[in-house]
């Protein structure tokens, strides 16, 4: 595994010791219950759609505010109520990588969703979540070159 920040390898070591379907799941609905929507300060409704996640049909969307030491936090809105493997992965990102070294984060490869999710996602899915992970990305690449 690449060098992640080390919030997110634990969360992910967590995973890959789950075997049971129904465990992975209260798991997700665990982290997906405490999702927070970004906050009005950061952005309000209508989002603006640089935001946006590509190809997420939870209608997701991204934003970052750099710390005074040059780490990023990290906000996630997800619109679909119905959205809550986006609501879980969007806490699990904003817990783990919100703060952390911006080349950690820019390291992360997308594929960390099937780890999360497991290899039974619907392509569809896969694909919105993977959206997410590549936007945290994007933002942490976009910081290191302004830097």
């Amino acid at each position: 595994m690449p060098e992640y920040p080390p919030k997110l390898h634990e969360v992910l070591e967590d995973f890959e010791s789950i075997n049971d379907r129904s465990e992975r799941s209260e798991m997700l609905i665990y982290y997906a219950d405490r999702f927070e929507s970004v906050p009005e300060h950061i952005a309000t409704r209508p989002f603006n759609e640089a935001h946006r996640v590509p190809a997420c049909e939870s209608e997701a969307y991204v934003w970052s505010t750099p710390r005074r030491d040059g780490t990023l936090d990290f906000f996630f809105a997800v619109e679909n109520p119905q959205g809550l493997s986006a609501q879980a992965l969007s806490r699990i990102l904003a817990e783990t990588v919100s703060g952390a070294p911006l080349d950690q984060v820019a390291s992360i490869d997308p594929s960390l969703v099937l780890t999360l999710f497991g290899n039974d996602l619907s392509m569809g899915k896969g694909q919105g979540l993977m959206g997410i992970v590549s936007m945290v990305r994007a933002h942490a690449l976009a910081q290191l070159k302004a830097s």
